[in-house]
């Protein structure tokens, strides 16, 4: 009989099956077998977890991960720190705002570089589109290994990724229907936007109102519609458009949206006015629109009642808008269990749909063969961000704990500052 390296046992494994008992055997950073969770498994290490539920890691979509002023290196050591100990897996970068942006090769080489020897999770890419991009250097970076592209019809995608008009959101659009990956757009239309009187977050609200994303939402859908390029909106946040992306999937325009927790969490009601914690474009929205958010993520309004908007990630921005990594997954447990929720749906918010999004066929679920990218997970137990934390949920109590990571089948830290061997890394030689 095989020996396996690993083997962890939980009575609330979330499988594709539904969540149950399991055994999880992992062999050289892949799941080997889901057995029976009494199963006679053979291996070097074990882990019963009990209680604890085990979860497919998250694949975070749409992710900054360098403040300014810091180097590149920096910013991928320490956001892939807190990822790992937040449950993110695989985090799949923005091509702004970061330097340089990911717009060409020579730029992708840099992220390469600065991920390739300090990662605590799987890193890969969405190349960035402005209005000089080209053919050639969107077929380039494609070569090269992103998984994606993205774009912005505003300041979303910060300095080096500037907004694109309808002509070049056109042209771009024809070009990633080629290649077969998704564009994933900022969908503020900047035309609609204010300039905000003062640097309070109810001014910041103000000046970026709905409109803004709706008026958005309709370029990009007319684009997709004649190019038939698969489109993403990242983030989705005014539920008031959650009709027109039902009514464009009804037609056959290959559409899909994200939001993020502090979208689903936080109202603007609620917001300290002048805490900059509390900043991100689009900005926090009222409670009203919080609902309806819900709404469309729960129970949806496609043609045939699917859910419009399918993915959460942490939108994570440090030093550009909001950043809670590490935070994302209680907080957005904390309100999907209050909405009846299940530990099913949260990993099919987080991991299986955004794996889907970008073709990474290995993540997203605990199912033989895939990765062994695993997040030991408590829903039951309650903690406390502390009140130095830099993130909008410093102070807050929040349901859910992570006790464990596992990238590729090794277990990182759970602590955020510990100097965890590096685990991760680039996936363009595996998913090129």
């Amino acid at each position: 009989m095989r020996q396996f390296d690993l083997v962890i046992r939980s009575r609330r494994a979330v499988t594709p099956t539904g969540v149950g008992p399991a055994a999880v055997a992992v062999l050289d950073g892949r799941i080997a077998a889901v057995a029976d969770h009494s199963a006679d498994l053979p291996c070097r290490e074990e882990t019963d977890l009990g209680e604890v539920a085990l979860l497919p890691g998250m694949v975070d979509v749409d992710v900054a991960v360098q403040a300014p002023g810091q180097l590149l290196s920096q910013g991928y050591a320490h956001t892939t720190r807190a990822a790992a100990a937040g449950g993110v897996t695989t985090l799949v970068v923005a091509p702004a705002p970061a330097s340089p942006a990911i717009t060409s090769t020579d730029a992708l080489r840099a992220h390469l570089h600065a991920s390739a020897s300090d990662c605590a999770v799987h890193v890969a890419f969405l190349g960035g589109v402005t209005p000089r991009s080209g053919p050639a250097e969107l077929a380039d970076l494609r070569a090269n290994g992103v998984v994606g592209f993205a774009c912005s019809l505003s300041d979303g995608g910060g300095a080096d990724l500037p907004a694109l008009d309808d002509i070049h959101l056109g042209k771009s659009m024809a070009e990633v229907a080629t290649m077969g990956v998704p564009l994933v757009v900022h969908a503020e239309d900047a035309g609609e936007l204010g300039t905000p009187v003062g640097p309070s977050n109810s001014a910041l609200l103000a000046a970026r109102p709905p409109r803004a994303e709706r008026r958005g939402l309709e370029r990009v859908l007319a684009a997709a519609r004649s190019s038939g390029a698969r489109v993403h909106i990242a983030p989705f946040v005014a539920a008031e458009c959650a009709a027109i992306l039902a009514a464009a999937r009804a037609v056959g325009i290959p559409v899909s949206a994200q939001t993020s927790p502090h979208y689903l969490c936080l109202p603007a009601e609620h917001v300290p006015d002048s805490d900059p914690a509390y900043r991100c474009r689009p900005p926090l929205r009222s409670d009203a629109n919080r609902g309806a958010l819900w709404n469309a993520l729960l129970r949806g309004s496609g043609p045939s009642g699917e859910t419009v908007v399918g993915s959460v990630g942490s939108g994570h921005r440090p030093g550009t808008g909001i950043a809670a990594i590490r935070w994302s997954l209680p907080a957005l447990w904390t309100a999907a269990r209050r909405r009846g929720c299940g530990l099913a749906e949260l990993s099919l918010w987080t991991a299986q749909r955004p794996a889907e999004l970008v073709g990474l066929a290995t993540k997203g679920a605990v199912e033989a063969g895939r990765d062994a990218d695993l997040v030991a997970f408590d829903p039951d137990t309650h903690q406390v961000v502390p009140a130095s934390d830099t993130s909008p949920y410093a102070g807050r109590r929040l349901q859910g704990r992570v006790l464990g990571t596992w990238v590729s089948g090794t277990a990182v830290p759970s602590e955020p500052d510990k100097d965890p061997s590096p685990r991760g890394g680039p996936l363009l030689a595996a998913y090129h």
